[in-house]
C-alpha cells in the first residue's frame, strides 16, 4: 500500500523566527566570506599594480638613460666621421702636393 506523507510538525512561532534567524545569519556569513575574497582579490591586484607602476618608472629611467648615451654616441659619431673627413683631405693633399 502507499505510505501517507506525514506533514512535518507546525513550527511554534519562536521554532519558526529561530529558523529564519539562523538562515540569515548563514547567508551573512556567506555574504562575508565572499566580501572576504573580493578584498583579497582587490589588494591582490593593487600590488600587482603597485609593481607594475615602479617598473614603468624603473623602464622609463632606463629608457632615458639610453636615449642620453645614443645621443652620446651620435655626437661621438659625428666628431669621428669630422676628423677622418680632415685626416683624409690632409692625405689627399700630401699626396698632391708630393706627387703621389
Amino acid at each position: 500500500m502507499y505510505a501517507l506523507k506525514q506533514r512535518p510538525p507546525e513550527l511554534s512561532p519562536i521554532e519558526a523566527a529561530t529558523q529564519r534567524l539562523h538562515a540569515a545569519l548563514d547567508r551573512l556569513s556567506d555574504t562575508l566570506d565572499r566580501r572576504r575574497e573580493v578584498d583579497r582579490h582587490q589588494e591582490a591586484l593593487q600590488a600587482q599594480l603597485h609593481a607594475l607602476g615602479n617598473d614603468r618608472a624603473r623602464l622609463a629611467a632606463e629608457l632615458d638613460q639610453a636615449r642620453a648615451e645614443a645621443a652620446e654616441v651620435a655626437e661621438v659619431s659625428r666628431e669621428v666621421t669630422r676628423r677622418l673627413d680632415v685626416a683624409m683631405t690632409t692625405i689627399r693633399d700630401v699626396l698632391a702636393t708630393h706627387g703621389g
